[in-house]
């Protein structure tokens, strides 16, 4: 393929990311949409105007052949389609979670290997400005540290319709907790090596088998020790609903969020607003020598500039052929640490990595 004629995507899956991935591919001269397949009619802003949706993904990798398959359906479908795409020929985009098991992503992970295709994965984070001066400074700090993180969202309307969609398959702490445990593993070089996982089921309109409140402890050979928290739905609580701290022996950085920010806008999700930096030493009198600094991320990028960003990675990805296997196997390895989680939550009891 030559840089000069754009990559062939179809597009599957029309949500809320799927169209904020196909409007990035729309803007980004280096795309060409194929074809947009959804199981139903959905609106489409005007950017995506004369694309027909179409219903069948087999259909239209057969007929189309494109260049690269964008995956953004519901989460039991991921690895399906993608193993399918890239045994097509294609590279493929999967939004995260990778799949509902690891031995599923690990297949895919496989299927890219042997038919020589890249395959990305939606954490939109690493291509945060934000979110990488967070890991930078962190591991400036230096280890063991302790991670507290959370991502509570009081959905109502059509958020918690969608909510619901999602957990048929898969619970929070796994849907969101992949990106704050790549975080985590971004910041530590250490190995996950034991999980613990609760959560309670506040409300009759999701599946006895599932819970819309959860949070998982995580333990790192380092000592490093992790806390993640998600729930969804109408109960949740406004209050605290985003803490990113990190803590070392020397000091902190924090992301301080903006008081009137709402859980269930999405470009909250990603936005910082302040990072706050707070070392620990002391002088002899015993006060801080320092003290904290506000790094201002004004005029960091808004949820559809992220997934601009993540696309253009992609774009990258495929012309200049980077080498994706790190990114694959944290890929994997974020996911294995939440489907433990959630593992235990089921059991009661940790498990072991």
């Amino acid at each position: 393929m030559t840089s000069e004629r754009p990559v062939r995507v179809l597009v599957a899956g029309l949500g809320n990311m799927g169209r904020s991935h196909a409007l990035a591919y729309a803007k980004n001269p280096g795309f060409e949409i194929v074809s947009l397949v959804n199981r139903s009619d959905v609106p489409l802003p005007v950017e995506l105007g004369g694309h027909e949706i179409r219903r069948s993904l087999d259909d239209e990798i057969k007929e189309l052949a494109p260049d690269l398959v964008s995956i953004n359906t519901y989460s039991d479908s991921h690895a399906a389609y993608a193993i399918k795409a890239m045994e097509a020929g294609a590279h493929v985009f999967v939004e995260k979670p990778l799949a509902t098991t690891v031995a599923d992503a690990e297949r895919v992970v496989a299927a890219a290997k042997a038919n020589g295709r890249k395959l990305v994965v939606g954490y939109i984070l690493r291509h945060h400005p934000s979110w990488m001066r967070l890991i930078e400074e962190a591991r400036r700090l230096g280890g063991p540290y302790v991670f507290r993180m959370n991502l509570n969202q009081q959905s109502s309307g059509p958020t918690w319709e969608t909510h619901k969609q999602l957990m048929k398959t898969t619970s929070p702490i796994v849907d969101c907790g992949v990106h704050y445990l790549d975080v985590m593993c971004q910041i530590t070089d250490a190995r996950p090596v034991q999980v613990r996982g609760m959560g309670v089921r506040l409300t009759e309109e999701v599946a006895p088998h599932m819970y819309n409140y959860g949070h998982l402890q995580v333990l790192f050979d380092d000592g490093s020790v992790g806390w993640y928290e998600a729930g969804w739905g109408p109960m949740m609580s406004e209050t605290a609903f985003f803490v990113k701290d990190v803590i070392s022996p020397n000091g902190c950085v924090s992301i301080v969020m903006d008081e009137s920010a709402k859980s269930d806008d999405i470009d909250t999700h990603t936005r910082t607003s302040v990072i706050r930096l707070h070392r620990s030493e002391t002088g002899p009198d015993g006060k801080f020598l320092k003290s904290d600094d506000h790094l201002s991320m004004e005029g960091e990028p808004d949820h559809q500039a992220l997934c601009d960003r993540e696309q253009a990675f992609v774009l990258k990805a495929i012309r200049e052929d980077l080498d994706l296997t790190r990114h694959m196997d944290d890929a994997v390895k974020s996911l294995r640490v939440c489907l433990a989680a959630d593992e235990s939550v089921r059991t009661g009891h940790a498990v072991k990595l």
